[in-house]
């Protein structure tokens, strides 16, 4: 499941989370998604991503005010919303809380 790049640590720390979120009652495949995002979130905060700024759609765990404009972005991508790259976060944030 997890990509080549990650050493051992970004395993543990995705078993770990994995795990964590599988107690709070997530599935399985809800849980695997949230700790994939956690350590590439990490890496991507540690410069060992190749876009630093660009990618991911950010903690799900956190509000959308609470998110980068480029995250918002991203998520808005996800959702295939129309005219993301001209909106500003307030618009971005609308725009997906209607989605």
């Amino acid at each position: 499941m997890a990509p080549d790049a990650w050493t051992a640590k970004d395993e543990r720390q995705y078993e770990h989370v994995r795990q964590s979120e599988r107690e709070r009652g997530h599935s399985d495949q809800r849980a695997a998604e949230i700790a994939a995002r956690t350590v590439n979130d990490q890496r991507r905060r540690e410069g060992r991503t190749p876009h630093e700024r660009t990618m991911g759609t950010g903690n799900p765990h956190t509000s959308l005010e609470e998110r980068t404009v480029d995250q918002l972005q991203n998520r808005a991508r996800e959702l295939d919303i129309s005219g993301r790259s001209s909106m500003r976060k307030q618009e971005l944030i609308e725009a997906i809380r209607a989605h």
